[in-house]
C-alpha cells in the first residue's frame, strides 16, 4: 500500500514561464518527483521484506535508498509551492526582518542563496533554512538530496540544483536560471513555513 503521494501542481505547467517552461516543469514533476514517490514507496515494501528475510546490513542500505527518495519527494514538495505566477520582490514583516537580521540585508542573503545553489557540485539543492536551537535562518547546500544539513534544520526555500530542473532551457548555464527563479519565489508560503518553523521550535522547548 502507498504510503507516499504525489502532490498535484498548484498551477499550470506554463504558469512559471518565461522563468521555467512548460516542458521543463511537466518532466520535472510528472517524471522526476513521481519517481521520488514510487521510489520511496518501493523501498518501503522492501524494507518490510527485509526485516523478515535479511540481515541489519540489507536494511540499513535500504534505509538510505528511503533517505534519498523520501528527501527527494519532500524538497520538490515544498519547491513547488515556494514558486509561485505572482512570486517575485521581496519578503516583508517578520521574515524580512529575520532576513536582515541574520544576513545584513536582503541583498546580501540573495547574493549567498544564489551562490549556494550555483555552487553545488553535482546535483543538489540550495536551502535557506529555520535552526530550531538557535532560531536563526541558515543557507545551506544539499548534495543529492541530503547530506551536509545540521540535525533539525527545517528547509524554508529550496532551489533546486538538478540539471533535470533547468537543462532544456539553460542548457549548463545554472547562474542564469537561479537569477531567473527569484521572479518566482512565493514568499507568502515562504513566511508561512517561517512562522510554523518558529512555532514548532518554540513547543518543542516545553518538553520536559
Amino acid at each position: 500500500m502507498a504510503v507516499y503521494t504525489l502532490p498535484d501542481l498548484p498551477y499550470d505547467y506554463s504558469a512559471l514561464e518565461p522563468a521555467l517552461t512548460g516542458q521543463i516543469m511537466e518532466l520535472h514533476h510528472d517524471k522526476h518527483h513521481a519517481a521520488y514517490v514510487k521510489g520511496a514507496n518501493d523501498t518501503l515494501d522492501q524494507i518490510a521484506e527485509a526485516g523478515e528475510t535479511a540481515g541489519p546490513v540489507v536494511t540499513v542500505g535500504l534505509e538510505k535508498t528511503l533517505a534519498f527518495n523520501l528527501s527527494g519527494h519532500i524538497l520538490h514538495s515544498i519547491f513547488w509551492k515556494n514558486l509561485s505566477p505572482d512570486g517575485g520582490d521581496r519578503p516583508d514583516g517578520e521574515l524580512a526582518d529575520a532576513i536582515t537580521e541574520h544576513f545584513g540585508s536582503f541583498e546580501a542573503f540573495a547574493k549567498r542563496l544564489s551562490s549556494a545553489t550555483t555552487g553545488v557540485q553535482g546535483s543538489g539543492w540550495g536551502v535557506l533554512g529555520f535552526e530550531p536551537v538557535s532560531g536563526r535562518l541558515i543557507i545551506e547546500q544539499l548534495y543529492d538530496h541530503h547530506g551536509n544539513v545540521g540535525q533539525g534544520s527545517i528547509p524554508l526555500l529550496v532551489f533546486d540544483a538538478w540539471e533535470h530542473a533547468y537543462y532544456l532551457q539553460y542548457h549548463n548555464v545554472r547562474p542564469d536560471y537561479v537569477s531567473r527563479l527569484w521572479s518566482r519565489v512565493n514568499w507568502a508560503d515562504v513566511a508561512t513555513r517561517y512562522q510554523a518553523a518558529r512555532t514548532s521550535a518554540q513547543a518543542s522547548l516545553l518538553v520536559p
